[in-house]
């Protein structure tokens, strides 16, 4: 996904005072939170009864329907789900095995790759090592300069040069090497690629980002996003047109796999730590592939190490995938907060519900959806009469590249250069998924104004760590479903928050489960949202925005808008 952000300007809470009438209701939202709270219930329900949560697989439909029946156990109104059109089967794994059983007998730590087939029952067979010359695998995270540097401490010169590596192959040299492949692959567990060598990390991210830095940062010195940060690595070099890049490679294997008879697929997941970054998608499983699975480093490694040996060895898996053709009608969940004397207009709040495969999505993003929706509760319990409508969306489709948000944004908004009636009635959209941290700056598409509203209405969180907001133009897609609303010219809210173990350890991994949620921070962050909803929702005006003269314009690359349901398709 795009992780481009653009201008900012920084708004600090240094010189600000508190939105006017807002000081009792967030005292409500504390006491409620404080008194009641469910947020970790909600995020029991999420992780452990519906996780993971595939777009398209029965388990997020359940999801779905479970947040439906919450929300009107609630009092919330209009709670329904709304259809989109996915285009794609459901998928789900059901079950994984995976053993080595000569020359040395272990378990293997796999998970299956999203949208694989399955082997229809338990396959025993040789496992092969496939050493594409000229390709040589990163690991998941790469190490930091400092981490380098580190590395080298204490010797002079270096232990060891640094190892030259060999030009990516032309497709010529690819497929000589495949065709030498052919017959060891039939019928055999084919290991793709070298055992990735995972860099230390000598200087591990901290859990918590200082104060000072998110004070330095939202007082004028950077801003971002609203949600995970990202650093530029500068313009990459110029590909070699006569040379494959990685993907082209894999696309030549896939195939090669497929017709020839390979029984299984491995690659190496390349992480230290047992972790297993399961967040790819082949094709859906619309050309022909074999079974494939995700190994955690060290027993890809150590396979593969007895394989480059020359000695035999026997493996023994066994995958059930089970596609969905219902799962081509994906769904967001929506609830709402009656407004009164401006119920038309609406403030929304959400994140995304769907996850990947290789663990529950409880840091991406059920702690978010959870977050959402404890916040709408809060509202609720706290007796609140909005002006405007208050609407929760939990998204599909975000893994896949934001797809539910893009198409509930089409069908409802427009852009703004082709609006739909609701486009002048959404004040904002109010969003966050990065983990289980609470909120501690905002960014803000539109105008300097905008910023300082949001930053305003929340500084009587200052105690618990919140900073500032930033104003961007950006109307970029990529990270989150808030640069859905950005890339309609919509006023689009992202949090920024502390990163604790997400990107590290639980992104998209086997280890996003519910013990990585940190309590504390998700009451808080539920407290937050709640109460920037509720300012947004009672402010005399709308946020400020970008008026048609001083829209930014659409950046090159933005993502055609999903395929759509029929107007007003609901469940």
């Amino acid at each position: 996904m795009s992780k481009l952000w653009g201008a900012v300007l920084v708004v600090s809470l240094g010189a600000m005072a508190q939105a006017p009438n807002n000081g009792e209701m967030q005292a409500k939202l504390r006491a409620e939170e404080a008194a009641n709270s469910k947020v970790m219930w909600i995020m029991h329900n999420i992780a452990d009864v519906y996780g993971a949560r595939n777009t398209g697989s029965p388990v997020l439909k359940a999801a779905d329907d479970w947040a439906v029946r919450t929300m009107t156990g609630w009092g919330l109104t209009n709670a329904h789900l709304e259809g989109w059109d996915f285009g794609h089967p459901g998928w789900a794994n059901t079950l994984v095995e995976a053993n080595v059983l000569a020359p040395y007998q272990a378990p293997l730590s796999v998970r299956a790759l999203n949208w694989s087939p399955g082997t229809s029952g338990p396959v025993t067979a040789p496992a092969v090592l496939l050493l594409v010359p000229g390709i040589r695998a990163e690991a998941g995270r790469r190490a930091t300069a400092a981490s380098e540097a580190a590395a080298q401490a204490g010797s002079d010169p270096a232990p060891m040069p640094a190892a030259v590596e060999a030009p990516a192959p032309t497709r010529a040299e690819v497929e000589q090497y495949l065709a030498s492949m052919r017959t060891q692959v039939k019928g055999a567990v084919v290991l793709v690629g070298a055992p990735i060598e995972v860099p230390e990390n000598f200087f591990p991210a901290p859990l918590r980002t200082p104060d000072s830095a998110w004070e330095a940062r939202f007082g004028g010195h950077d801003g971002g996003r609203g949600g995970r940060g990202f650093a530029g690595r500068g313009a990459a070099p110029a590909p070699d047109p006569s040379r494959l890049t990685p993907d082209q490679v894999d696309v030549i294997i896939t195939k090669f796999l497929a017709d020839n008879g390979a029984a299984a697929r491995i690659n190496d997941a390349g992480e230290a730590y047992g972790i297993i970054r399961a967040q790819d998608v082949s094709g859906y499983n619309e050309a022909p592939q074999v079974p494939a699975l995700l190994m955690a480093n060290q027993d890809y490694g150590r396979l593969a190490r007895i394989l480059q040996d020359g000695t035999a060895a026997r493996v023994r898996v066994n995958i059930e995938n089970h596609f969905y053709p219902e799962g081509k009608t994906a769904y967001n969940a929506i609830g709402e907060i009656a407004g009164t004397d401006k119920k038309d207009e609406v403030v929304m709040l959400g994140g995304h519900y769907d996850s990947w495969s290789g663990g529950t999505g409880a840091t991406d993003n059920g702690a978010g959806s959870a977050i959402m929706l404890e916040a709408m509760r809060l509202l609720q319990a706290s007796g609140v009469h909005p002006r405007r409508t208050i609407r929760v969306a939990l998204w599909s489709g975000e893994e896949e590249g934001l797809l539910g948000s893009l198409a509930y944004v089409e069908q409802h908004f427009g852009t703004a250069e082709h609006p739909k009636p609701e486009f002048a009635h959404l004040d904002a959209y109010l969003n966050i998924d990065s983990g289980t941290g609470k909120p501690r700056g905002a960014g803000v598409f539109g105008p300097p104004s905008a910023a300082e509203f949001v930053a305003t209405s929340l500084s009587g969180f200052k105690g618990w760590g919140f900073y500032g907001a930033s104003a961007s133009s950006s109307r970029a897609t990529g990270g989150t479903d808030s640069t859905s609303f950005n890339h309609a010219g919509l006023p689009g809210i992202g949090f920024s928050q502390d990163g604790f173990d997400y990107g590290s350890y639980t992104h998209h991994t086997n280890f996003d489960t519910y013990e990585r949620i940190f309590e504390p921070d998700m009451r808080e962050a539920a407290v937050e949202a709640a109460a920037a909803a509720y300012a947004l929702a009672m402010s005399d005006e709308m946020l400020p925005r970008f008026s048609g003269a001083t829209m930014p314009p659409i950046q090159d690359g933005a993502p055609v808008p999903a395929r759509l349901l029929p107007a007003g398709a609901r469940h």
